[in-house]
Order: C-alpha cells, then structure tokens, then sequence
C-alpha cells in the first residue's frame, strides 16, 4: 500500500493530482490524507483528515510514504522504519510562504529510508523502487522521549556544534 500524506493545514493540489494521476498504474492500493486540497482524489481513497489513531496503523501497512516535507510525516516513517519520498511544496508554485520544506527535503536527501523526489518522472520511478527502509527508531513514549526524538533529528539536520 502506498500512503500519501500532504499534513492538514495547507492544499498540495500539485502533489495530490499527480498521485492521483499515477494510482491506476500501480498494483496496490493507495491512500491520501489530503488535508485542505482543492483537488479531490478520483483513483484513489482519500480522506481530508486521518486521526492520529488510524493514521499510525496506516504507516505500519504501508510499503512507502509519498509526503510533503513535514516534520510529523518524517519522524513517524523513521519510528516506523518505513521508506519515504519526500515531494516539498515550492514556494514559487504558491505552495508554502517560504522553502522550509525544501531546505529540509536537501536536509534529509540521503538519510536512511528517505529520498527526493522533484517531479513526477522522480516520484514514478521512486515509487517503483523506494529506498530501502530505515531501521526503526528507538520507542518515543512520554514528552521526554519524543523531546529527545525532536532533538536528535535537528541535530542530524543542522550537525554537530
């Protein structure tokens, strides 16, 4: 199963449309959080919203994340050991108010279980053939546990002081 999840507070109709455009060419079911996309899914099952407690069994069934650069999406593929392209909005599509999202897609190009896709040529052949997932992460549980989590990724983004 392929999961696609774009977060819940701004549209990725970019992304959504071209997921939905390449649903009928794969071989297994996809599934969309499309949050306040304008777009609405026609070859594949979406939902505006998946709470938390639905969401987190998805990702364990999935065989690949498709996601904008999110920091949620990303720790949760890595606590799950899941593979995850990584589709940042662009800002000069209107997407976002500013990069952020490419700066940490650059960020994180490269680590285990993640890789970039630029366009939907990239996002085919990544979807086909994912990176292999990551290890899954230590256990969060409690506020301690997913403080350090935040932390220890920040640092993998930023390097040592």
């Amino acid at each position: 199963m392929i999961l696609v999840t774009v977060g819940t507070q701004l549209p990725f109709d970019r992304l959504i449309r071209m997921m939905d455009e390449m649903a009928p060419e794969f071989d297994e079911p996809v599934i969309a959080q499309i949050g306040r996309a304008h777009y609405e899914p026609v070859n594949m099952e979406w939902h505006r919203v998946i709470p938390p407690l639905e969401f987190e069994p998805l990702v364990d069934r999935a065989r690949v994340i498709v996601s904008h650069a999110g920091i949620g999406t990303i720790l949760t593929a890595e606590r799950h050991g899941r593979s995850l392209i990584l589709f940042p909005r662009a800002v000069e599509m209107g997407e976002h108010r500013n990069d952020h999202q490419m700066a940490t897609a650059s960020a994180m190009s490269g680590r285990e279980g993640v890789a970039v896709a630029r366009d939907a040529a990239d996002l085919r052949r990544l979807i086909a053939h994912p990176p292999p997932p990551a290890r899954p992460s230590r256990d969060m549980a409690g506020r301690e546990g997913v403080c350090a989590e935040i932390a220890r990724f920040l640092q993998t983004c930023i390097g040592p002081e």
